[in-house]
């Protein structure tokens, strides 16, 4: 088999991973992860919920500087910013964090390829009464 045929074999293979399951979304009991899940949805996650869990003091301090100052902030902010940003770092290396982060994701990228409905339109739907 040659190489070309082989990346396409490779290509087949993930694309009918990523589009089976009951809506075309892919198998719901899939843990794999691919490239971009770890490198992008599941940090945005953490920093996501580190911001609304773990650093909520951090945040609302550097938020209340922000508001107080306009296009200064940069300079009379820096505080509250290294603070903010140490917190964030803490947790972002915090390995029972990230695989408290990465579970959840995994269970939301089931939810949403089980039903086909994301969590902004589930949210969506329960804020209507539906």
């Amino acid at each position: 088999m040659s190489t070309l045929e082989n990346d396409i074999s490779q290509k087949d293979r993930l694309y009918s991973k990523l589009k089976g399951g009951p809506h075309g979304l892919g198998d719901p009991e899939d843990k794999t992860l691919r490239k971009v899940e770890i490198d992008v949805m599941i940090p945005k996650k953490m920093k996501s919920i580190a911001h609304e869990e773990k650093c909520v003091e951090q945040f609302a301090k550097f938020r209340e500087c922000c508001k107080a100052t306009n296009l200064t902030l940069v300079f009379k902010c820096r505080k509250e910013n290294t603070a903010l940003k140490s917190c964030l770092e803490r947790w972002y290396y915090d390995d029972d964090f990230r695989e408290r982060c990465t579970q959840e994701y995994l269970q939301e990228r089931s939810e949403f390829r089980r039903t086909g409905i994301t969590k902004k339109q589930k949210k969506r739907l329960e804020s209507s009464g539906f």
